[in-house]
């Protein structure tokens, strides 16, 4: 072989290199350094949701090296129609629109369930009203009702379902949804409203305005972070997932409150308790009042 001919098959040699060179490190942005769809709870304004999710989305940020965009919504069927039509990547979920979100799109995959301040990662809803005014169960006539919003784990659906224990139902009364479990207590307390449905929790926080839990739901997955993993692949999925799980006291401690408890690994099956609960019910988009 000849110098000419020697020069060329080294060309060729070094061609070869960079094409491979090309094709091992030339790869599309991995899914880790993609722009990340993030819905946060609904019903929050951006001053809200700045100041309780920035904290957690600059975490994630640096850690997983995914640029987190926040998707404001106005309630739970918002995310969940963004969420199917797969505009959205991760977002935060109470129980209940979890299981409607995964009854129409599989791919919704839980990564974990944020523990409540007392470091469980359950809570429960309840039925109130005053002392005075509801005691017992021949008085529960034609009452009433405030509730949450719609797909509030706490609104129609647990109210509706503790009702059943004395009988009744809410079709037999009036109701009105309130939007925050806060003003159901307040309504309730005022004597605006006879009952409502809440959450246990923020009912007993007005306890010391005479009111009083008529039924208690069994414990119910807290607030969960679902991937849609259609859009994510299982490795970000983990990564994400035990980023947050493992988040020391310390980094947690800047974020909002309702997610700076720890967190607790989530699976699908964590959320029999609430598919049980209240089965097949039809909840209606508005009050009746």
């Amino acid at each position: 072989m000849n110098n000419l001919d020697q020069l060329f098959a080294r060309f060729i040699q070094l061609g070869s290199a960079v094409f491979l060179f090309v094709l091992i490190y030339v790869q599309p942005v991995p899914a880790a350094e993609k722009t990340l769809i993030f819905a946060p709870l609904p019903m929050e304004n951006p001053d809200t949701v700045v100041s309780q999710w920035k904290p957690f989305i600059d975490y994630l940020e640096q850690q997983s090296g995914a640029h987190i965009q926040i998707y404001y919504a106005e309630d739970y069927a918002d995310i969940i129609a963004g969420f199917s039509a797969d505009r959205i990547d991760l977002a935060v979920f109470g129980p209940l629109p979890y299981v409607r979100l995964r009854a129409q799109f599989p791919p919704a995959t839980p990564l974990v369930i944020f523990n409540e301040p007392d470091g469980e990662p359950f809570y429960t809803c309840a039925m109130i009203a005053l002392e005075e005014k509801v005691t017992t169960s021949s008085q529960l006539q034609k009452m009433k009702m405030a509730l949450t919003q719609p797909l509030s784990t706490c609104g129609y659906f647990s109210t509706n379902a503790l009702l059943q224990q004395f009988d009744t139902s809410l079709d037999q009364h009036l109701y009105r949804y309130l939007d925050q479990h806060d003003a159901v207590a307040i309504a309730v307390a005022r004597g605006d409203m006879d009952a409502g449905g809440l959450k246990t929790v923020i009912g007993r926080k007005y306890s010391h305005l005479g009111l009083v839990e008529l039924a208690e739901t069994a414990p119910l997955p807290a607030f969960s972070l679902v991937a849609n993993s259609r859009r994510l692949s299982p490795e970000l999925i983990e990564r994400i997932r035990q980023l947050i799980v493992t988040a020391p006291a310390t980094q947690r401690s800047s974020w909002g409150d309702n997610i700076r408890h720890g967190a607790t690994t989530a699976a699908d099956t964590d959320y029999d308790p609430v598919r049980r609960l209240n089965p097949g019910v039809d909840i209606p988009s508005e009050g009746n009042f």
